[in-house]
């Protein structure tokens, strides 16, 4: 599975507060959970963001509680992949349980600006910086989570599997 997109890059930290701020918490519904991502980090993120792009953030990306609204505003947007230096834990499981790929790369994390397009290899964990020709080593994804992610998260894999 393969990636291709133009990354949004962001800092160290970023909680699931920015994510997705908890006045929107009130709804179950991704599209509109979408339309509010990022918004009080980067008012135009939900504006900007296409189809296939790609989140680019430093440390402890995730942090803060544990909603999972947060990874899904982040997929309902159609970001492809989050690449970050670090996740936290709750963040890095429920992005997973979802069916939101992202891997950690502190390497690719620094170097990947705004704007770069860049190139991510699931079966591989290449991540390929094409506005650089940099070339970054991530752990890549064993087959049983690819299956995961593109059932679209735990709960389809698991209905698919019966």
């Amino acid at each position: 599975m393969k990636v291709r997109g133009t990354t949004f890059k962001y800092g160290d930290n970023v909680d699931t507060d920015v994510i997705i701020p908890a006045r929107y918490l009130n709804t179950p519904d991704a599209h509109e959970l979408a339309q509010h991502c990022m918004e009080d980090l980067d008012a135009a993120f939900a504006v900007r963001v296409t189809r296939g792009d790609i989140l680019v953030a430093g440390r402890n990306f995730g942090c803060g509680s544990s909603r999972e609204h947060a990874p899904l505003a982040i997929k309902a947007c159609g970001v492809a992949c989050v690449i970050a230096a670090t996740f936290a834990r709750i963040f890095y499981r429920n992005a997973l349980n979802i069916g939101l790929p992202i891997l950690e790369c502190p390497d690719a994390a620094a170097a990947i600006s705004a704007g770069d397009t860049v190139a991510v290899d699931f079966d591989t964990g290449v991540i390929t910086d094409e506005t650089t020709g940099r070339t970054f080593q991530g752990e890549p994804f064993p087959p049983f989570m690819q299956e995961l992610i593109a059932a679209g998260g735990l709960a389809a894999y698991r209905r698919a599997r019966k």
